[in-house]
Formats: structure tokens, sequence, C-alpha cells
């Protein structure tokens, strides 16, 4: 006596075919990844774009500094006296320079916290969103097979 196996290649199809593959959820994490780096890179660049402003003024200033410590001087005490100027003007706009270069990194630090706090909120969501959708197609695509 020989026993048959039961073919459920049928039952398979009926499950797949009720099973509907819903790509909406991937196509909504792609666009919220996509958005999140277009933010990122929008932070990343105006911290860029203000570090150079505030490079850029370090170095004019400089410049015009260098200016008065090059100038001719009648006693050679002048010169000793225009480059202890100098060496206190620049330490004192280095310490202002770099103040500044401190609130941009607290800026871009404060603005990703924000786009990663605000993103992981989205994920959430999305994810209970799919996990609702895969249930209810559970649901549908066992009652469709039981049928």
């Amino acid at each position: 006596m020989a026993t048959k196996t039961p073919d459920f290649s049928k039952t398979f199809q009926d499950i797949l075919a009720n099973f509907p593959v819903d790509t909406s959820s991937f196509q909504e994490a792609v666009k919220s990844q996509q958005a999140l780096n277009e933010k990122l890179a929008k932070v990343a660049l105006g911290a860029a774009e203000r570090s150079t402003e505030i490079s850029a003024q370090w170095a004019k200033d400089s410049i015009a500094r260098m200016g008065e410590l090059t100038a001719t001087k009648e006693e050679p005490a002048d010169y000793a006296k225009a480059v202890t100027d100098y060496a206190s003007a620049s330490a004192e706009v280095a310490a202002e320079h770099m103040a500044s270069f401190a609130e941009v990194a607290k800026k871009v630090q404060m603005d990703t916290v924000d786009l990663m706090l605000s993103a992981g909120k989205d994920a959430a969501a999305e994810t209970q969103k799919a996990a609702r959708n895969t249930q209810a197609a559970v649901k549908k695509a066992t009652a469709g097979a039981a049928k």
C-alpha cells in the first residue's frame, strides 16, 4: 500500500494569490529616507557655508592686523610694542572666532538631533501602519484559503 503525499501546491498558490504584495510601505520608507537625507544635507551645507564665512572673516582680520605690524616704526621699541599688540589682538580674535565655530557645531548638533527624533517618530508610525496592513492581508489570505 502506497500512501499518496498530499499536493499542497494548489493551496499555496491560493494563499499567495490572496496575499496582496503592497509595496507602498516600502516606497514610503524610501521617500522618508530621501527626505531625511535632504534635510541632513541642508544642515551640513549650512554649517559649511557659515564655517567658511567665519574663516574668511578671520583671515581678513588677520591680514588687516598684519598691515599694522609691518608699518615702519620710528623707534625699535615700537616694533616690540607692535608685535605684542598683534599677538594680543590675534588671541582675542581667535577666541571670538572659535566661539563662532562652537555655535555652528552646537546648531548642527541640535538640528541633527531634532531631525533624527522626528525621523524615529515617523518610522515608528510607518512600522505600525505596515504591521496593521500585513495583519489584515494575512487574515484575508487565510480566510480566502480556508474557503
